[in-house]
């Protein structure tokens, strides 16, 4: 059996057996993202702070409409 964390959406908490889950690599570490929250990763990753380590540091994508 490994140690790895149980694979669940990093501002839900919901895991695989309920949502589909996309998994990034960011900093040297795996996290998991459902596609609910995937836009506020985009466009509000300031809502991840405290959540995703060093969230503080990503900028929302620039909107060219």
């Amino acid at each position: 059996m490994t140690d790895q964390p149980a694979k669940a959406c990093l501002s839900c908490q919901r895991g695989t057996d309920q949502v589909p889950l996309l998994a990034l690599e960011f900093r040297g570490s795996m996290v998991w993202i459902c596609p609910q929250h995937l836009p506020v990763l985009i466009h509000d990753p300031a809502r991840l702070i405290g959540v995703l380590p060093g969230a503080e540091r990503l900028r929302p994508a620039d909107h060219h409409d």
